[in-house]
Formats: structure tokens, C-alpha cells, sequence
């Protein structure tokens, strides 16, 4: 399978920083991933190798509430406050923030900001 050269460019940066960004058991990592119609969100302790928290724009509790659909603003602040809700409820305060290769701009910075609004700290 053959990349366009931007996600070809993407998969390096990506590469850069996991070689630097580790998520423990007492700090998982926040990993965004955003396409075209939707954005997704783990939370993810790289020492257990386990997914803690995930939600998306495609999550039961969005879904039927995001008319316009999952790819906007509105909803990339929705899905960082219900990120940083169901992180609470497990304990979770303190994250590291894995933009996973994308720009730190419009729906990822979106979704970072609400997150933190919401009370999760990185």
C-alpha cells in the first residue's frame, strides 16, 4: 500500500515523538487520531500495553447529538470533554498529550483545550 507523501510525512513525525513519549501506568498517553469525518481519542499506558480510556466522535453518547457530523470543531470539544469525564472516573488526572504526527492546530488544539477545561492535566 503506497502513502501520500503528507501521511508519509506524518508517519515520521509520528516516529519522532513516540521515541520520546511513553505513557505509564501513573501517566498514560492521550493519542488523538483525526480523519476527515471523524476525530478519535485513547488513552493508552505503553507499560501495560493496555488502552485505559477511548472515546470518539462516533461514541454512543455523541453520536445522535452532533448533527452536523464528527469532523468540526464542536465536535472535537465535545469528545475531549467526554475524554477527560470518563478519565476522572477511573482515577485519571495527569496525562501526556501524543498529537500522533498532526498539526497542534484547529481540531486537535480544540480537543486539547476542552480536555484540559475539563480538568485533565498535560
Amino acid at each position: 500500500m503506497f502513502d501520500n507523501e503528507k501521511t508519509t510525512l506524518r508517519r515520521h513525525r509520528q516516529e519522532r515523538v513516540r521515541n520520546d513519549v511513553r505513557g505509564t501506568d501513573d501517566r498514560p498517553r492521550l493519542c488523538v487520531f483525526r480523519s476527515t469525518k471523524h476525530i478519535y481519542v485513547q488513552v493508552i499506558s505503553d507499560q501495560s500495553g493496555k488502552t485505559v480510556v477511548a472515546a470518539s466522535s462516533l461514541s454512543k453518547e455523541l453520536r445522535d447529538s452532533l448533527p452536523e457530523g464528527g469532523g468540526n470543531l464542536s465536535a472535537a470539544k465535545r469528545v475531549g470533554e467526554l475524554v477527560a469525564r470518563r478519565c476522572l472516573e477511573q482515577s485519571i488526572s495527569k496525562v501526556i498529550f501524543d498529537r500522533n504526527g498532526f498539526l497542534y492546530h484547529g481540531r486537535v488544539k480544540a480537543l486539547a483545550d476542552a480536555a484540559r477545561e475539563a480538568g485533565l492535566q498535560f
